[in-house]
């Protein structure tokens, strides 16, 4: 863990998530904790490596520390706060999407299990990090210094690392959404519909016919996974996505509330404030600080892949 741990320090040189060019390989330094970060997560394994990170997914709630893996199994809101990190020894973690289709063709390999039923569906997990899922991030991490690789040699480490999430202590929860019969999958396709259009009013009707539901269960099963209403999941989509437009590329919060399907600045506020506990422009000023004292006490950061 050490070596993957000194990769991640080399390459996330500055406080904060960085996205990588190899494909779901993702990042994270922080030296600082700034509380709550919302955020709507695809499935994925993220490996702790030091520090600790308190997950809010659902109606589930977790620390991960150091050593540690989570693994969250569906499209799911997320609440993370980093409660664990100092300059000296800053949070530091790697995250790896999931990739459906390569669990669904693993699974045909390995065999299926149970379908789980609604009341025992998870989405968030944790477990201490074996040493094979280890090794993995480190060859993924290496591709970084030689993108000439990567078409050939991601396919087949992420073959294996998918095969040792599905030998571990959860791999019956993740053979769930590659199982296109499981509630967990279907809910999946009506979800990226949600993704897809969130900007756009989206019949709740739809949503239900694309997961093969009647309408009364559908609320339910998506209530049970998310712990929200389609409505509230659609909401927070936007919200997340006005705040980054905001943080990112400068816009306005009356134009972030247009972009993102509001047709009134005023309910906007009153949502995001409810959310993210401060008004929009409040907010994104407060952030802006953040982010700027952090990077005037890093170094340069440096782009990945380059």
């Amino acid at each position: 863990m050490n070596s993957l741990k000194q990769a991640v320090q080399t390459y996330a040189n500055h406080d904060g998530l960085v996205i990588t060019p190899l494909p779901g390989l993702s990042m994270m330094s922080v030296e600082t904790p700034a509380g709550d970060l919302q955020s709507v997560y695809k499935p994925l394994v993220c490996l702790v490596l030091q520090g600790a990170k308190r997950m809010v997914v659902g109606h589930q709630s977790r620390v991960v520390a150091a050593g540690e893996s989570a693994i969250v199994s569906a499209d799911m809101p997320v609440v993370g706060r980093i409660v664990q990190a100092s300059p000296s020894e800053p949070y530091l973690a790697v995250a790896i999407d999931l990739d459906r289709r390569i669990l669904r063709e693993l699974t045909a390999h390995m065999g299926s299990v149970r379908t789980q039923r609604p009341s025992e569906m998870q989405t968030l997990f944790a477990e201490d990090t074996e040493a094979e899922l280890i090794d993995c991030a480190s060859r993924l991490m290496k591709l970084l210094d030689r993108p000439e690789s990567e078409p050939l040699l991601r396919p087949g480490i992420m073959q294996e690392l998918h095969y040792w999430l599905l030998s571990g202590p959860h791999g019956n929860a993740l053979r769930e959404i590659a199982d296109p019969d499981s509630y967990a999958s279907r809910l999946a396709a009506a979800i990226e519909i949600l993704r897809a259009n969130y900007t756009s009013r989206v019949p709740v009707e739809q949503l239900a016919t694309e997961a093969g539901m009647s309408l009364s269960s559908f609320h339910k099963h998506f209530k049970q996974m998310t712990s929200l209403t389609p409505g509230q999941y659609q909401q927070r989509l936007r919200l997340i996505e006005a705040r980054r437009l905001m943080l990112d590329e400068g816009v306005t919060a009356s134009n972030a509330a247009f972009e993102v399907g509001y047709e009134s600045v005023s309910q906007f506020t009153r949502e995001y404030g409810r959310l993210f506990k401060s008004p929009p422009k409040r907010d994104a000023l407060r952030l802006q600080k953040t982010i700027g004292a952090a990077s005037r006490s890093a170094a340069p950061p440096r782009r990945i892949g380059a």
